[in-house]
């Protein structure tokens, strides 16, 4: 994509926008379902911006496989879980509150700093790459060959994490005796069935 420099800044301060209101709404909503729809527009804007960098692939990889597949398996986990629960909280509960807000401080200032560090400017003579398929395959299969293989086996456990989650029992002992006695409950007794008149021929014989 060759844009014109104010049109570039112009889509990139749009997706930025997008992801980080996109990102904020994933964390702050209580409702799990819309955290996840909400992750899948981090998604698409990530995707935006792998255009703006000339990175096709990239961007279509991460439209393909994280909002087509890793957002739908989250969509469906949440689904067939579907385990409801009052959640308290815990003793002493402002503790972990204050370590997540140092945490996410520290990165945001260390991702700050590494922004504000970076020599962004392009020169001109940079050449943009022609075809990119070629070049990340090369270096997948070459120098990134270990982590690649090791990324499927984590998609592989997480796979088979949510098949575990989705088979298990969910409903309390308690809760399903009781739910086993109210289908009693609800079950009638069965009527004793009427003896059926033999029948010979086109007439039907009864005894009156």
């Amino acid at each position: 994509m060759n844009l014109a420099e104010g049109v570039q800044i112009v889509s990139f301060g749009l997706l930025a926008v997008m992801m980080i209101g996109a990102a904020l709404g994933v964390v702050l909503l209580s409702q799990v379902v819309y955290s996840a729809f909400l992750l899948g527009g981090v998604f698409i804007s990530m995707a935006g911006l792998y255009l703006l960098l000339n990175a096709d692939f990239v961007a279509a990889a991460q439209i393909l496989i994280y909002v087509g597949a890793v957002n739908v398996l989250i969509l469906f986990a949440i689904m067939l879980v579907n385990k409801q629960e009052d959640f308290t909280n815990l003793p002493n509960y402002w503790i972990r509150r204050g370590a997540t807000a140092l945490v996410a401080l520290g990165l945001f200032a260390l991702l700050s700093t590494m922004v504000l560090s970076t020599p962004w400017a392009i020169t001109p003579t940079a050449a943009t790459a022609e075809n990119t398929v070629v070049q990340i395959g090369e270096h997948l299969f070459s120098d990134f060959l270990l982590p690649f293989e090791l990324a499927s086996v984590l998609l592989l456990m997480a796979m088979v994490g949510a098949i575990i989650l989705a088979r298990r029992e969910l409903i309390p002992p308690d809760r399903k005796a009781q739910l086993d006695s109210a289908e009693l409950d609800l079950k009638l007794p069965e009527r004793p069935r009427a003896p059926v008149p033999a029948l010979r021929g086109n007439r039907v014989k009864t005894q009156e």
